[in-house]
């Protein structure tokens, strides 16, 4: 009788958090979902973003959001707002914001970051900044920019650990 081994990979669970889950969350969402897929490890990821905020729950990704995204080739079809809850802390790994008042906004719904779990995207750029609201600056490349920047940084921190 012949033995099988399986190899079970464990999934990497990650949320974007930023204020209403219509621009910087989505964008980051997106563009990692894209990168992991172009590399061929989609399956061993679940990437999702969420709200601190209630005020565009339900509502489609913004237009400066999407048509960014789509002069890159990344679709957000079927992408709507929806709040972060507090279970979400033990559902994810990695729950990064977008910006300091996001920060205080995550900890505050979650209840605290025990297992360190919390994170600034730039963070994983080794740059100590934030990604600039478009709903604010309306430079919605700049923010692009960031977010790749951050995103791959977080990728290569993940094959770095796993």
């Amino acid at each position: 009788m012949r033995a099988y081994a399986t190899v079970y990979k464990i999934m990497i669970k990650i949320l974007f958090i930023c204020h209403g889950n219509i621009c910087r969350s989505p964008m980051a969402e997106f563009v990692l979902k894209d990168m992991v897929k172009k590399s061929g490890k989609e399956k061993e990821f679940h990437i999702a973003s969420a709200a601190t905020s209630t005020e565009e729950i339900g509502n489609p990704v913004h237009h400066g959001t999407r048509k960014k995204l789509e002069s890159v080739g990344i679709s957000t079809k079927g992408k709507y707002a929806v709040q972060l809850r507090e279970e979400d802390y033990d559902n994810y790994d990695y729950l990064i914001g977008m910006d300091d008042w996001n920060i205080r906004n995550m900890l505050r719904i979650t209840g605290g970051d025990p297992d360190h779990k919390i994170y600034r995207l730039l963070e994983f750029a080794g740059r100590d900044g934030e990604i600039a609201d478009p709903w604010y600056t309306g430079d919605f490349d700049a923010t692009y920019r960031d977010v790749v920047e951050g995103c791959s940084g977080l990728l290569t921190k993940i094959e770095k650990v796993n």
